[in-house]
Order: structure tokens, then C-alpha cells, then sequence
């Protein structure tokens, strides 16, 4: 399945660079890398052995390649490399909301994958959902994102928003409660570093304790919360009819109405 070619070397194909490279999956040599911006894990990987930003016909080289640019973009690298790709080639996409057919299309027919992964790939801890309708496509999607974190198979490309919601775009949900919960610990009256530390400490060891002891998170929640005590006062307004459920049934739904509009 080498040489993979990552079509853009931005946030999420850096984190696969930095994620193959600490879990020995693939090395630099196994990477052609095209980014004009060259961001620093491209550089780094150039720098390793990787080819980056080479000559056209180096491409025909690819056995896989990532599609790894903007969703606003994907058209125009089509455009511009399938051409020069050898006619085997199989293109995995993470290009939010577009389809696998258009994919194909664009790419002359060949198998395509898609997957929406996330950024804690490039510490072995990314989570990645899997569409392909091409048992070779979907074999080599599992090859590039198990060696980085879990995969889930999904077998209706439309849950592909879904995923996108609920997985591809949740980090910043909790990144941005996390932000929120330190500045209330600031207004409450903690200094802002102790807030901030607080804040961070407990949630990283929360998440830590739900992935290692496998426990559903109702139960985890039941068991930290007494009756009348101070977590359910506070649990009573996050848990409320302006709470945390609606709030995410409101939040998904809009993340799934613009990854339908992304892909056209």
C-alpha cells in the first residue's frame, strides 16, 4: 500500500504524520507528501526521507492517497493529480461531507474510502470512521487509522454526518467546555491558573478513568454524584430542560446540516 500520498499536510494529516512515525506504522521513505505550505511535520518528514512536494511524475509512484485538503478544495486537487496517479491507485478521503461517489468520479473510477478521523491520531489515541463501498478501499482505510487509534466500520455513507458530529467535530465541543469551565472557576473566585489547572487535570483523569475501566458514563456520573450534595445542585442545571441534552441534540443537528452542505 506504499507509497501513500497525503494530498495536504495541514491539522489532520500532520497528526497522521506524527502518529505513523511514533507507532512505527510507516516511515518518512514511505511518504509523498504534496502541501505547498509545507507545515513543520511535513518539513520534519521531508527531512526524515519523505519526498515532499516533488516532481509530477513521482506521484504515478502512489499506491494510496490520502485526500487530505479542505472540503472546499477537493474538486481542485482532483483536477490537478488525478491525472498523474497510477490507474490502481486507492484514494482515502477525509474530506468532510463529500461523497464517495463524486470522489470516484473525479478520480477516474478508482476505490475510494472515507473516513473521518480526529486529531488525537498523532499521539495513538485518534478515533476514525470508515465508509467505503470497495472491500480493497476499506482494508487499506483500516490500514492507515488502526495503527493510530480505533476504527469504527459504518454501512450506510449517509451516517458519515453523523460521525462527522458526533465524532470528527467533538474534540472542540469538549475543548470548548473545557474553556468555559475555566473561566467559571475564575469567576467563582479562583485564581486563573489554579482554575485552569483544576479544570484540566480533572477532566483529562475523568476521560483516562472512562477509557480504562470501561464503565458506562452514567454510572461513573452516579458514582461521584450523592444525593443533595454539590455535584447534583450543579447537575440539576446541567442536566435541566436547557441542559447538556438538548443542547447537544441542537449542536449535532447543525454539525450535520453543514457537513450535508459541504458536500453540495
Amino acid at each position: 500500500m506504499t507509497p501513500i500520498l497525503l494530498l495536504g499536510a495541514g491539522r489532520m494529516g500532520g497528526a497522521l504524520i506524527s502518529g505513523w512515525t511514533k507507532a512505527g506504522a510507516f516511515t518518512p521513505s514511505d511518504l509523498i507528501i504534496v502541501d505547498p505550505a509545507a507545515p513543520p511535520e511535513a518539513r520534519a518528514a521531508g527531512a526524515a526521507g519523505a519526498q515532499l512536494n516533488p516532481p509530477d511524475k513521482v506521484l504515478a509512484q502512489a499506491q494510496t492517497v490520502l485526500l487530505a485538503v479542505k472540503p472546499q478544495m477537493w474538486k481542485a486537487a482532483a483536477e490537478a493529480y488525478a491525472p498523474l496517479l497510477a490507474p490502481d491507485a486507492v484514494v482515502v478521503s477525509i474530506a468532510a461531507g463529500v461523497g464517495a461517489g463524486p470522489i470516484g468520479e473525479a478520480f477516474g473510477g478508482r476505490p475510494v474510502a472515507r473516513v473521518m478521523p480526529t486529531t488525537g491520531a498523532a499521539i495513538g489515541m485518534g478515533t476514525a470512521s470508515i465508509y467505503a463501498a470497495s472491500e480493497v478501499a476499506r482494508a487499506r482505510a483500516h490500514s492507515l487509522f488502526a495503527p493510530v487509534g480505533m476504527v469504527v466500520d459504518l454501512d450506510d455513507e449517509a451516517l458519515m454526518h453523523a460521525a462527522t458530529a458526533v465524532s470528527g467535530s467533538s474534540p472542540a465541543y469538549l475543548y470548548a467546555f473545557i474553556e468555559a469551565l475555566e473561566a467559571a472557576g475564575a469567576r467563582a473566585g479562583l485564581a486563573p491558573d489554579a482554575a485552569r489547572a483544576l479544570a484540566r487535570s480533572t477532566i483529562t483523569g475523568a476521560a483516562a478513568l472512562l477509557a480504562q475501566s470501561g464503565e458506562d458514563p452514567a454510572e461513573l456520573r452516579r458514582q461521584v454524584t450523592s444525593p443533595g450534595g454539590t455535584t447534583q445542585a450543579a447537575l440539576d442545571v446541567l442536566m435541566g430542560e436547557a441542559g447538556f441534552g438538548p443542547l447537544l441534540d441542537r449542536a449535532v443537528a447543525a454539525a450535520v446540516a453543514r457537513s450535508k452542505e459541504l458536500g453540495g
